[in-house]
């Protein structure tokens, strides 16, 4: 009852994060710019597998949220080719100044990098068939804000490809079940869901559901334990 005298806690969030519902999850710390070495992924066929599953083709634009080192973007600038561009976002200043010194080093003149926010991927609005978040969204912050701002960068038709650990937020993974509430809960349906024990995960992607992006003011916030999600095309 004292507490419901003194009111709720105020918000101490950015200003323009308020109209969002809170995370009711933890959030985990970055503790390498850089998931597992690249000779590693590569024997795994990693890169291959996602691209593939995502049917990313030539002359496509892709996003790669959270870049790193890297490993993915100059593997989708190759799949994409000349005719096709990527943006390589991060944002840690200090990952994309060695990811720019590798695009000059390797001379990969279709990717361009771009500094994001922990809640705004600043991606340009229509312009991308495919989004990928390889490992990272259990560090976004501000998953509401974050995924209805980058619901306007894509193309008809494109779609946003999340691999992550099915674990606990904390633990560095995302619960399935969690992982479908919070892009529901921003505007997005869930197309396809696989376990991928080769790239120590799930692949999920998702695509814009309806005309564009829910009023913030009507969203609800995710639990960690929300209900089950369904399997999409093989093995949840």
């Amino acid at each position: 009852m004292l507490a419901a005298c003194r009111g709720a806690a105020p918000d101490d969030r950015a200003p323009q994060d308020r109209a969002f519902p809170r995370p009711e999850r933890p959030v985990a710390s970055v503790v390498s710019t850089q998931w597992a070495p690249e000779e590693q992924r590569d024997k795994q066929g990693e890169a291959q597998s996602v691209m593939d599953e995502a049917e990313v083709a030539p002359g496509m634009t892709v996003a790669d949220i959270g870049a790193g080192e890297g490993y993915y973007t100059v593997r989708l600038a190759a799949r994409v080719g000349p005719k096709g561009r990527v943006l390589a976002q991060d944002i840690d200043a200090g990952a994309l100044r060695r990811l720019g010194a590798r695009i000059e080093r390797e001379q990969l003149a279709t990717v361009s990098i771009k500094q994001g926010a922990p809640d705004d991927p600043r991606l340009p609005a229509n312009s991308f068939d495919r989004v990928f978040m390889i490992h990272m969204y259990h560090e976004i912050a501000e998953p509401y804000p974050f995924l209805w701002r980058l619901w306007p960068a894509l193309k008809p038709g494109g779609s946003v490809i999340v691999i992550d650990a099915d674990r606990p937020t904390d633990k560095h993974g995302t619960p399935a079940a969690l992982l479908f509430c919070e892009f529901e809960t921003a505007g997005f349906r869930l197309a396809a869901f696989r376990r991928k024990p080769h790239v120590s995960g799930y692949y999920a992607q998702f695509v814009p559901a309806g005309s564009g992006p829910p009023e913030p003011s009507r969203m609800r916030s995710c639990h960690a334990g929300t209900g089950a999600g369904m399997d999409k095309g093989g093995g949840l």
